[in-house]
Formats: C-alpha cells, sequence, structure tokens
C-alpha cells in the first residue's frame, strides 16, 4: 500500500528521518475494525522500502492509544471460519512485520490500550506510555485464549509469574505498574509521552543506521524463538471463537452486563 492509500492512519515526516504514524479513529477511541486491522498489519511494510524513514513513532489521536478491537465487527465472525482464519492471520502479520521491520518502532502509548492495539503498544521496540494510561489484555473476559502477542511477549518482558497473573485475570495496569513490573520501556506524564517518543526516535535517527538496525535484528531473535508459542496462541483464540463462550463474552460486553460462561455452569 502507498501512504495515501491509508484511510486510518495519519502520517508526518519528521527531521532525521523519523515517521510519526497516527491510529486515527478517535470517535471510537482508535478501536479497530477490519479496515484498521489490515492497515496496522500493512503499514510496516510500505516503511520498510521509504528511504525517508530510519524510525517510526506510532500514536493514537485523541485520548486513546487504540482501544482494541471493534466488538461490534467481531462478534459478527462468531462461528465462522473463513473470517476468523483472515483475522488470525492479521494479527501474526501486525506482530511478525513490526518484529521482521528493522528500523526502530516507537510507541507512544497516550491512553488506553487493549487488544490489538495493545499488541502495536507493545511489539514496538521502545514504549512510551503515559501514567495513566490504562492497558490490559482482555482476552479471557470475551471467552478467548489471549491469542494477540502477549503469551509470546509478556513472559520475556515481566517474567513468567507476571504474565500469569495479568492474562489469567485480565486486570488493568496502569502506565506505572507497566513500567514497574518491565512491560514497558519508560513511563512518562501524558504531555511528555508523544514529544519524549519523538526526541528519542530523533536521537536513534542521527546514529549510524545499519547497527542501529541489525542490533534490532539480532535482539528480536529472543521473539523469533517464541514465535510458535504465539502462532498457537492465535489457534486456539479462533477456535475458541467457534465455542459458546465467545458468543456470550461478546454479547455481554456489548450489552454491558455479567457474562454467564457455558463452560462454567
Amino acid at each position: 500500500m502507498r501512504y495515501e492509500e491509508y484511510q486510518f492512519l495519519l502520517f508526518e515526516y519528521r527531521p532525521n528521518g523519523v515517521l510519526l504514524v497516527t491510529i486515527n479513529r478517535p470517535e471510537k477511541l482508535n478501536a479497530v475494525h477490519d479496515v484498521l486491522h489490515r492497515e496496522l498489519a500493512e503499514i510496516w511494510l510500505t516503511v520498510k522500502p521509504d528511504p525517508a524513514v530510519r524510525v517510526i513513532v506510532i500514536t493514537g489521536a485523541g485520548r486513546a492509544f487504540c482501544a482494541g478491537g471493534d466488538l461490534n465487527e467481531e462478534i459478527k465472525k462468531l462461528g465462522q471460519i473463513e473470517p476468523v482464519i483472515s483475522m488470525g492471520e492479521q494479527a501474526l502479520e501486525i506482530v511478525y512485520n513490526m518484529i521482521h521491520l528493522d528500523k526502530p518502532i516507537i510507541s507512544a502509548i497516550n491512553g488506553p490500550a487493549a487488544g490489538a492495539g495493545l499488541a502495536v503498544a507493545l511489539s514496538a521496540d521502545i514504549s512510551i506510555i503515559a501514567e495513566d494510561a490504562r492497558i490490559t489484555d482482555a482476552h479471557v473476559n470475551i471467552g478467548v485464549a489471549s491469542g494477540d502477542h502477549a503469551v509470546m511477549m509478556w513472559p520475556l518482558f515481566c517474567g513468567l509469574p507476571k504474565a500469569k497473573l495479568y492474562l489469567l485475570t485480565a486486570d488493568l495496569l496502569d502506565g506505572r505498574e507497566a513500567e514497574r513490573i518491565g512491560l514497558v520501556s519508560m513511563c512518562k506524564p501524558l504531555v511528555e509521552v508523544v514529544p519524549s517518543a519523538l526526541e528519542l526516535a530523533d536521537r536513534i535517527g542521527q546514529k549510524p543506521q545499519r547497527p542501529i538496525q541489525w542490533t534490532k535484528r539480532c535482539l528480536n531473535h529472543w521473539l523469533r524463538q517464541a514465535a510458535p508459542i504465539f502462532d498457537l496462541s492465535v489457534a486456539y483464540e479462533g477456535l475458541n471463537f467457534m465455542e459458546p463462550d465467545a458468543r456470550e463474552g461478546l454479547e455481554a460486553f456489548l450489552q454491558k452486563r455479567a457474562p454467564q460462561f457455558h463452560s462454567i455452569r
């Protein structure tokens, strides 16, 4: 895709090869529908051959980074194998395209992040979060396995005990706690999040680029070793979309009521 083809991403070239990418669906807290999901997978392939880009900063428009999947669309896929497989393949592409891009990515997490949005935020090479920003991997709350990125990455970032705590409970973390346990790189007051990300990107953009890129490539072999875990989690999440717990979890969320999961009746 060319930059002008993107409908829900904005682009701003900055000095020293920095590209600011803004997820732009603020009226929905930048929630991910089918088009945006595809764009979050494709953008890393677009910037890869662009000689004007050395470092990418990604943030969200308005008061959220990205509130995760648009559940009004996801509920339509329940029990339908082809849409669910397609969604899973794109989930893999989002993370793998970020990992395989040698150019550094910095996420400026300016507000809530969940689901696919949190996958983008934490698949970045450096993550800077607002102190009061709240994040969660809430897959289990809607009746599906955690399948976006977390089972591959969180044990490496914050250790297996904390990963299990937050992925099995789907509890919310704020920016301070996310930094404390090592889930993100840095925590800042909200007004400093994007400026800090841009300043850091500018510094990296002025360093020798091939050593930067090859250092990232080598570091990401830690993640590549864990890739089978990620693939399995996406497959299990897809299978869960065929089960009654997923329908109940999604319907309960949209109806703003407590779920009555079939598997615990």
